[in-house]
């Protein structure tokens, strides 16, 4: 699913470059700036959200908010008639959403808690506006605090030494965090995206007796990616 998100925005990064280049040398007259063509920066990332994020429920509520004021900008429906239809509408899939939400998720919810309210507060890094290394090389790891606005935190775990199950709070707005976690951990997400994603790339083929690191996720218009590989290129700090 990874690879259709990526797929899916080249696709639409080539045809936006495609028609901007067209209407420059005249080849083209496409008006891509046509009624409603700022619903795009809704309805684009929040269908692709639902082939890569954990949560789905966000992304399906803001995609068909995108649709529907693209077709109210087209004058296709009503502005009055979304108004009267958007809460109810919420309602639903926020309902459908509890009912099956499976008892995986719920069992993730309590750990993390659980796992917090062991912590002490300690290994809190914050990046604004800045990028920001935290390697824990040969250290042993209790969990982490991590927020990134407008910024970029790396976070290299593969030569920790973790002892026991731990939690990583992400939260990421308009920025990216990304986690280095070693080969031979269980990873379980839970992820509150809103306009971004939380990706899982870490190894899948853990033994069922691992400890684990519970990501405990917030992406705003940003990521949080957990990876096992070395990294392609750190951070300037």
């Amino acid at each position: 699913m990874e690879k259709f998100g990526n797929a899916l925005w080249g696709i639409v990064l080539i045809a936006i470059g495609l028609i901007v280049g067209g209407n420059a040398l005249g080849i083209t007259n496409i008006n891509i700036f046509f009624d409603g063509w700022w619903t795009l920066f809704i309805i684009i990332p929040c269908f692709i959200g639902l082939f890569k994020d954990n949560e789905k429920t966000v992304n399906l509520i803001g995609l068909l908010i995108g649709v529907a004021l693209l077709l109210a900008c087209q004058y296709i429906i009503d502005f009055h008639l979304i108004w009267k239809l958007a809460f109810p509408i919420i309602l639903v899939i926020i309902g459908i959403s509890l009912i099956f939400k499976d008892a995986i998720g719920e069992k993730v919810n309590s750990e993390i808690k659980k796992l917090n309210k062991k912590r002490n507060g300690e290994n809190g890094y914050c990046a604004t506006f800045a990028g920001q290394n935290v390697n824990f090389d040969g250290e042993n790891f209790t969990g982490a605090d991590l927020t990134v606005v407008f910024g970029g935190i790396i976070c290299d775990l593969r030569n920790a030494t973790i002892d026991s199950d731990v939690v990583i709070n992400a939260s990421s707005t308009f920025g990216g965090i990304e986690i280095y976690v070693p080969s031979n951990v269980k990873i379980k997400i839970k992820s509150i995206p809103i306009f971004g994603g939380v990706s899982n790339k870490a190894n899948t083929k853990i033994d069922e007796n691992s400890h684990t690191i519970y990501i405990n996720g917030t992406a705003v218009f940003g990521g949080v990616e957990i990876k096992w590989q070395q990294p392609k290129k750190l951070l300037n700090i």
